[in-house]
């Protein structure tokens, strides 16, 4: 996925004539709009909103300037375009916290606390958990990464909003990873986590269930991840620990796409065309974009 060019629409010269378009807040709201146009939510907090933001921007002149975040009309007109504004009214705050709260990392708890832009999925998940160490952050960088177009995921996020239990949490999981294929390296990796928590989800709907056929999915799925940060050798060590004799019929298309992937991205044809004819042409076609990342 091309990373979509901004820094002409961000150039900072005269303000709008007309007025600028209000954010939203409703994150409830926001998150079904998003859902709609298939885009992020760009989400701060009310206290953080009724202060000055300072961001960066290049000038008419290619000087990069400081200015206000939400009372630049350009700088919004860009947001809106790309995603859902939200500004979170801060008695949200404990109910949002409690959904979380002994579930997510203290990392991501972190970021959920402070003061900074949060770009969120259209469940509320948070996407750039990473601790920011700027003073002052790019804004027309920080747009040009998160600008996604989520259409590709459209199937499984409707599935997942009708109903959460192990299927809709595991495909849409699954479909993030396929995703995180898709854009580009310096966001790959978050895209990875945001499948992840899908995944544990999935995971706690099984908690209970003996059944080792769903335990290998989510096993299988996790090496898929590994997969596709490049960690390539840790993933080929890991599947030769699997006993292939124990291995689901419906899970053998994943573990032949992972064996295949994993010995064409080392280049070692020898092993790959082992598992080539047990690859689907839709299989083969994402394999070749892991090769090509790598």
């Amino acid at each position: 996925m091309k990373k979509i060019v901004l820094t002409c629409l961000l150039v900072f010269g005269s303000l709008s004539v007309c007025q600028s378009q209000e954010w939203m807040t409703s994150l409830e709201i926001a998150k079904s709009l998003a859902y709609v146009q298939d885009k992020l939510l760009f989400v701060i907090w009310e206290d953080a909103s009724l202060q000055e933001y300072p961001v960066l921007i290049k000038n008419e002149n290619g000087e990069t300037v400081v200015v206000d975040l939400l009372s630049n009309e350009v700088i919004n007109e860009v947001i809106w375009d790309h995603f859902v504004p939200v500004i979170i009214s801060e008695y949200k705050y404990e109910e949002l916290f409690n959904e979380i709260k002994g579930i997510r990392s203290q990392t991501y708890i972190d970021k959920f606390n402070d003061d900074t832009i949060k770009i969120m999925d259209v469940n509320g998940n948070i996407i750039n958990t990473k601790i920011a160490y700027y003073e002052h952050l790019d804004i027309t960088e920080f747009i040009a990464k998160y600008a996604l177009n989520t259409s590709f995921l459209k199937a499984e996020l409707a599935n997942y909003r009708t109903q959460q239990d192990f299927n809709t949490s595991y495909r849409l999981a699954s479909k993030y990873i396929d995703f995180a294929i898709l854009v580009g390296d310096d966001i790959r990796p978050e895209i990875v986590n945001l499948s992840d928590y899908y995944l544990k989800e999935a995971e706690g709907f099984i908690a209970n269930d003996t059944s080792e056929v769903l335990q290998q999915k989510i096993k299988l799925q996790n090496l898929k991840q590994q997969l596709v940060l490049g960690k390539t050798k840790k993933v080929l060590r890991q599947l030769k620990r699997i006993d292939l004799s124990k291995v689901d019929a419906s899970n053998e298309a994943l573990v032949a796409f992972l064996y295949f992937t994993s010995y064409a991205v080392l280049k070692d044809e020898t092993n790959a065309s082992v598992w080539r004819s047990k690859v689907s042409l839709v299989n083969l076609k994402k394999a070749n974009l892991i090769i090509n990342n790598n």
